[in-house]
């Protein structure tokens, strides 16, 4: 288990990789920390006529834009929105996916109802980053991803615990200038859905469910 993150965001990406290699080598590891405040497009969202501009509108509302190699579209973290991953060997790239997905929405979905949150499976209509792995109350909390190599499988999630409607103002001008669907109500958080507005008892419940007794390493930001 790895806490903390890195002194700035290119750094704390190289942390990320660190630990996808260190699962190449059979290593298992989960993640759980809070980004910096940035906007992370997707692969698709380079090709978009508009993603200069959206950049732009990110970079002007004080967000770092960033890009990661998979597809999905932006998601923004405030410097309160809670990350995680867990990044794992496998021997066969082509099974499993599913399993891992319904794994990982248990294990999240558990650990939010120990905050007092109950949340369900899907994701309001305009929600960002639209996918089919989901976890919402009163607006989208939880998105889920996959990244399969050859040797590992990385599942990763991104948490909004509060300030929802500061991830809306970003997140409603950079998916305006992509020109794609998006509505402010969809954004939900924890502390909307009655849990509390507190990152650290959001990292410890997920590392509670996600890797329960594990040993923690902590990455220290300087």
């Amino acid at each position: 288990m790895l806490r903390g993150r890195g002194p700035d965001p290119a750094t704390d990406r190289a942390v990320t990789r660190e630990l996808v290699e260190r699962a190449a080598s059979g290593d298992s590891g989960v993640r759980i920390w809070r980004p910096h405040r940035t906007v992370v497009f997707g692969r698709r969202d380079t090709t978009r006529e508009g993603y200069d501009r959206a950049r732009q509108a990110a970079a002007a509302r004080g967000y770092t834009p960033v890009e990661r190699s998979v597809g999905g579209h932006a998601v923004a973290f405030t410097g309160t929105t809670v990350a995680f991953l867990r990044a794992e060997p496998i021997e066969e790239a082509r099974t499993g996916i599913q399993t891992r997905y319904e794994r990982t929405s248990r294990e999240v979905a558990s650990a939010l109802e120990t905050l007092g949150v109950a949340v369900e499976l899907g994701e309001p209509e305009g929600a960002f980053c639209p996918g089919t792995h989901s976890l919402s109350a009163r607006g989208k909390i939880v998105g889920l991803a996959q990244r399969v190599r050859r040797d590992v499988a990385l599942v990763s999630g991104v948490v909004v615990v509060y300030a929802h409607e500061q991830l809306a103002d970003v997140l409603e001008p950079v998916y305006g200038a992509l020109d794609l669907p998006f509505e402010r109500d969809a954004v939900g958080s924890i502390a909307q859905a009655g849990g509390p507005a507190d990152p650290e008892a959001v990292i410890e419940a997920l590392q509670d469910g996600l890797a329960p007794g594990s040993t923690v390493e902590w990455l220290r930001e300087t």
